[in-house]
This record gives structure tokens, sequence and C-alpha cells, in this order.
């Protein structure tokens, strides 16, 4: 029997991506804990976790008319960014898959009438939501799959997605690993000022209203009031969360929906990513006795 091992709702804002003097540099003389945070979540986590897949909720595969999950045997080739070029270029990657949990999952979420379907179309893009986590985090043994968040879904639709994940690991030999590649709040300062505003400090996020919103979440989450971020979804949207906040909300169906209460872990400092709200938090599943 499989089973989902941990979780995270983590920040892949291209920042991390820089070479660490030039983080250094853009975040006034001290590096971006994006970047500090996720180096520990990889020491303290993904290292001494057994885990033999990833699958990767990407916020920057936005599809619209069905969810899609990788079912590729492997992907290579080289990354650049067509949003950020200059930033994030030429990034080899080698990335295994796991094609047996892709159609599994698909198969769970076609019984159930959700529009998902299982895709290994060698010419499908990878998007830097995945990659950029990936060169943090991923290990050349363990396949990673990634799964796109569809635009037109709803709160319940998402949820019930990450429900049919849950199911489908179980039924297979399968210790997973489930990232939430997105940010908080998503709006960006406008052209003229983004280049003032790179440092992480929170008062760089583009409105007071949407940094009280991003921080009361966070509070909820590590006191693992799920079901709080759930019921106040409508609420949130106002502040444009990343991707509808679908990454997390597949997350929490995963993990039980409004009934999951585990807690988040912080890994580093809430911070801004040109006005946007970005934090990584972990959620540890207990051990199954």
């Amino acid at each position: 029997m499989g089973t989902i091992v941990g979780a995270g709702l983590l920040s892949h804002a291209p920042v991390i991506m820089f070479p660490e003097a030039q983080r250094v540099e853009a975040n006034g003389g001290r590096d971006f804990t994006l970047a500090t945070g996720l180096t520990r979540l990889r020491h303290e986590v993904v290292d001494t976790t057994d885990h033999d897949a990833v699958l990767v909720l990407d916020t920057h595969w936005a599809t619209t008319t069905e969810t899609v999950i990788t079912a590729h045997a492997d992907r290579s080739g080289c990354f650049t960014s067509d949003e950020m070029p200059s930033e994030v270029s030429q990034i080899p990657y080698a990335v295994s898959g796991d094609p047996e949990l892709a159609h599994t999952v698909a198969a769970v979420a076609e019984r159930d009438s959700l529009w998902l379907t299982a895709n290994d179309d060698p010419h499908l893009a990878i998007h830097y939501a995945t990659l950029n986590l990936w060169s943090y985090l991923g290990r050349p043994d363990v396949p990673w799959l990634s799964m796109s968040v569809c635009q037109t879904a709803t709160t319940e639709d998402f949820l019930r997605l990450g429900t049919a994940v849950a199911e489908a690991v179980s039924g297979l030999d399968r210790r997973v690993l489930v990232l939430a590649s997105g940010g908080l709040s998503h709006r960006f300062w406008p052209l003229s000022q983004v280049r003032d505003r790179m440092a992480g400090d929170p008062a760089n996020i583009v409105s007071s209203e949407a940094r009280a919103a991003d921080e009361r979440r966070i509070a909820w989450l590590e006191a693992g009031r799920h079901d709080q971020v759930i019921s106040t979804m409508l609420e949130y949207r106002r502040h444009a969360p990343e991707g509808n906040f679908g990454h997390y909300l597949i997350l929490a169906g995963a993990l039980g929906s409004h009934l999951c209460t585990t807690p988040a872990r912080r890994y580093g400092d809430y911070e801004s990513a040109i006005g946007t709200g970005q934090v990584h938090l972990w959620f540890e599943r207990p051990a199954e006795g």
C-alpha cells in the first residue's frame, strides 16, 4: 500500500536560480531565504525521507479544459524560460518519470468523472515551476512527475483532484512527496518600479492588504487549520493567489481536505518576489504504524 510521506507548499520564484552573489546584491546584502530554505529542506527533509516518486503541482502549467499529469518514462533537454530568458536560461535537465503512477491517477480521476488525462507527448513543454524545485531537491534515482493547474477549475474541483491523487498513490507500492509549486498573493509591481523592488523584504509586497492576507494563511497553516484556508478561498482570491491557489488546494485534498490538521513547518521567511508573496511550508505526514 502506497502513501504520501510528505508535502510542501513551495516557492519557485526565479530569484532562487540566480547565482548567490546576484541574489545577495538584489536583496541588499544577504541571501534570500527562498534559496537557503530550499537548501535546508533538501538536507533536513528530502534526503532523510524515504520516497520513490515526487509529484509537482505546477502553477506555471496552466491548462484550460482538463488537468494533465506527465506520463513520460524520462524527460531531458536544456531549458530557457520564455518569461525570463535573461535570468533563467540554458538549464540542463534529465528527469525520470513514473508512467504507472501517472496512469493510475488518470484512471481514478476518470472513474470519478474528473477531467484529468495522462500525457507522454515528447514535445510537451516543461516549466520552471517544476525545474527550479528539481534543481534544488531532485535526485537522479527518484522519478518526478508534473501535474497542471487547470485555470477553469473550482475550489471543489481542486480538492477532488487531490483526493484522487491520494487514492491512486494508496493503491500502488509508492512513497510519494507532493510539492505544490507556487506563490501566495501574486500581483507584480509595474515595470517602471520592478527593479527598485527586488529585495525580499515583505515591505515590497504589492499591497498591505495582500501581505496581511498571506500572513493570515501562513499562520493558519502553521496551526494546521487547513479548513480555514479552504473556507475563505473566495475572500483570498481578491489578492490573486498564484494559480487560483489550485496548487495548495490539490495538496490539501491529497492530505484530507477540510479534515486535514497537519501543521506546517516553515523553511525560511515570508518574502517578496517583485511584489508577490512567497514562502516555503512543509507538512510532515505521521509515520504509519
